[in-house]
């Protein structure tokens, strides 16, 4: 029997939404696992990640919302990777304004988070077809752009 006959679609999307957060943490948990004998974390990561996909140097602001998160918790986080060696600020007198930029040690770090979890991911995604993986991408950005809306409609409201 179908998923949708045995289900309402309320109940389906519910499941959805579960599903999705249930499937972040575990990987999330199997990725720290991975990168916690070479000293990374998500905090170290995760920054790295979203710089290398910006089409060029991020603002702190900017970062921070595509981290999801609040610019003084960014501030903090990019000290430690600048003490590191993994990211250079350049620009602003003001921290928060400075444009942030991934060094070579940043870049190699990545490249190696990358390869240890090549392989995590091919299991992960083994016997699902491309068709699925694009059907399901497919719907994971279309709840994305939503949820994009729902945050603007909300951010405007008192």
């Amino acid at each position: 029997m179908p998923l949708h006959e045995a289900q309402s679609l309320s109940q389906v999307q519910q499941n959805i939404m579960f599903t999705m957060g249930q499937l972040n943490r575990q990987w999330r948990r199997v990725v720290d696992r991975r990168l916690r004998p070479l000293g990374l974390t998500e905090a170290t990561w995760l920054p790295l990640l979203h710089l290398e996909r910006a089409t060029g140097p991020m603002r702190q602001k900017d970062l921070a919302a595509s981290l999801g998160l609040d610019s003084s918790s960014v501030v903090r986080l990019l000290d430690g990777l600048e003490e590191g060696g993994l990211i250079a600020r350049a620009g602003h007198v003001d921290r928060r304004a400075k444009t942030i930029d991934i060094t070579p040690k940043g870049q190699e770090t990545l490249r190696h988070v990358k390869e240890l979890l090549t392989l995590d991911r091919l299991k992960l995604f083994s016997g699902v077809s491309p068709a699925q993986l694009t059907a399901a991408f497919e719907v994971m950005q279309s709840i994305g752009a939503q949820l994009q809306s729902l945050e603007l409609v909300e951010g405007s409201q008192p």
